[in-house]
Parts: structure tokens; sequence; C-alpha cells
């Protein structure tokens, strides 16, 4: 079993910055991959970013690219991501997961999942 608890989200506004962490905890695939999605009102769950545990590779999602940053602590089992200029159209729950096979950018790899955390953008 893995347990994800997301912490961090907030109320900014546009063009400010938010760090939202990921702690990660359980016997079994607790070195995995891990990544972020997010769900804005009215739409699908979509990726966001992913990170590789040991080898620390990143993807992003085209709609951050050059804005958020993710990034883990092995020592500690937590995945963060760094959000910086944010805009009214990252508001969203925003949720962890454990990749587990197939494609990154798809909520059908992951299968642990976190309760979510909320960010809010006004503009």
């Amino acid at each position: 079993q893995v347990h994800l608890i997301e912490s961090g989200g907030g109320l900014v506004q546009a063009g400010g910055s938010l760090r939202l962490s990921c702690a990660a905890s359980g016997r079994t695939f607790s070195n995995r991959a891990m990544g972020w999605f997010r769900q804005a009102p009215g739409k699908e769950r979509e990726f966001v970013a992913v990170i590789g545990w040991s080898d620390g590779r990143t993807y992003y999602a085209d709609s951050v690219k050059g804005r958020f940053t993710i990034s883990r602590d092995n020592a500690k089992n937590t995945v963060y991501l760094q959000m910086n200029s944010l805009k009214p159209e990252d508001t969203a729950v925003y949720y962890c997961a454990t990749y587990l096979r197939g494609s990154f950018y798809d909520t059908e790899g992951y299968g642990y999942w976190g309760q979510g955390t909320q960010v809010t953008v006004s503009s």
C-alpha cells in the first residue's frame, strides 16, 4: 500500500507562486516515479509533471513548462511542485500519484492517488 498526502495549496494572485508537497508512505511502490495531475471545474483530470524516483528525469505538460518545476527528496519520500507565474487557468485541484506502468501522461498509468489540494489563482 502507498499513501499520498498533498499539501501547500491555497489562494494566490496571478503572477504569484506556490509550492506543493506530496508525502509518500508505505512499504511497496514507495520508490516509484511520481506525478502531478490537476483537475479544474468541469474539466478532465490532466497531466502536469512527472519525475523519476531514482534518475530524476522530468517531463512537463506544455501548459506549465517553464513555469512549474517538479523535484523530490528521496530521503523524505516527498515530491514537490514549485509553481511560478501562476495564471487563473492554473486553478484546479492538484493531485499527486504513484506511477506504475505505461504512459506518463495518462491517469491510467498511475495506481495510487492523494486526496488533492486546492489551488486558486485570482485575476
